[in-house]
């Protein structure tokens, strides 16, 4: 007799991931009713790369002191790169900027509601647009980031884990249900993946799915290579860090000298870590030869520089500060325009779910 039944892991049960999220879901501020579209951008700008515990008060007191585009767009560089604070990877928050500024401008400080719009945005990829259509403005599209990719490799295909391919949007559309629940359904499966069907420890006995794929195989082993985690100490993204720290903590342009002090340990690495700061626009060279960030001093009064690069080293030097040194384990452009797809894995449970 032919089975009419759907085939144990090749779908996901709406009704037992919604009844499991209503009771388990994660106390969230920017899921929180009227909570809107601008608020949930600057959310997915903001947990890119970076896990949740430490989102929350920057994001909570950035939508305060911001609660629109035009607010963003308003502030200094300098005022915005002070507010995303030790987020990490800054230039996203210059990039939010850029972002903000366009929409106040060409959208009437309105976010857009459709996905190929958003795309158009400065430091939204597919990813981001996907998500604030389906969470911000409840369209039925597929928002597909790590959890979910693995919760569906593993319910649906018995996989441990499974790389970024062209087909999971495709999967995941399959078997978005067809009626208004499909946001609440993705981002359902986004917070399975983020506390339950984790990478490292998953706690299958609290999975809610009764069908899946890769328990009922007995939980075979990923295929996939291990990704080693770049260590953060002593790396050139550390010294950017230190080196931004003391232009946040103060107001006005900072010597030379006085950026020397936040790492001592090697100087050939401080200037290019500097050098770097310089070439992404973080950091600006004032005309009195100081370093401030951004907007922190009226473009009037910088030096008008014809014949010697922006980014220059310390007086004497033959190479310019802005160009990096060879072996460099960060590059000066770390992510492609517009995407939001982070080169190193975020966190679990960092993601918007």
């Amino acid at each position: 007799m032919t089975d009419i039944l759907p085939r144990p892991g090749r779908t996901i049960d709406t009704d037992q991931l919604l009844a499991w999220y209503e009771t388990a879901k994660r106390d969230l501020p920017w899921r929180a009713p009227g909570v809107g579209p601008w608020q949930i951008l600057v959310s997915e700008f903001m947990l890119q790369q970076t896990p949740v515990a430490r989102v929350r008060p920057v994001w909570e007191d950035w939508v305060c002191r911001w609660p629109t585009p035009s607010a963003t767009a308003a502030a200094t560089p300098a005022d915005v790169l002070r507010a995303w604070g030790r987020l990490g990877y800054p230039r996203r928050a210059k990039r939010l900027h850029e972002c903000a500024t366009v929409i106040a401008r060409d959208h009437a400080d309105v976010v857009p509601d459709d996905v190929e719009t958003l795309e158009q945005l400065p430091g939204v990829g597919s990813y981001t647009a996907r998500a604030v259509a389906c969470f911000a403005y409840g369209k039925r599209v597929p928002v597909v980031d790590t959890n979910v990719r693995r919760v569906m490799a593993r319910a649906m295909r018995g996989e441990a884990d499974a790389a970024s391919n062209g087909r999971d949007l495709a999967e995941l559309a399959r078997i978005l249900p067809k009626d208004a629940m499909a946001p609440r359904f993705s981002v359902a499966l986004m917070e399975l993946g983020a506390t339950v069907c984790t990478a490292r420890s998953p706690r299958c006995g609290l999975c809610p799915l009764s069908a899946c794929a890769w328990r009922a195989a007995g939980h075979p082993p990923s295929a996939m290579p291990v990704r080693r985690t770049q260590a953060y100490a002593g790396t050139d993204r550390q010294v950017r860090g230190r080196l931004l720290d003391v232009l946040r903590r103060n107001n006005s342009p900072v010597t030379h000298t006085e950026l020397d002090v936040a790492w001592l340990t090697d100087t050939e690495q401080r200037d290019r870590a500097l050098a770097s700061l310089l070439a992404d626009g973080l950091v600006e060279h004032t005309a009195d030869g100081r370093y401030g960030l951004t907007g922190d001093e009226p473009l009037a009064r910088r030096a008008e520089y014809s014949d010697e690069p922006l980014a220059r080293r310390a007086e004497g030097s033959d190479e310019p500060l802005a160009r990096r040194a060879e072996g460099s384990d960060e590059p000066l452009a770390r992510r492609a325009e517009g995407s939001d797809e982070p080169l190193a894995r975020r966190a679990e449970g960092s993601e918007n779910a």
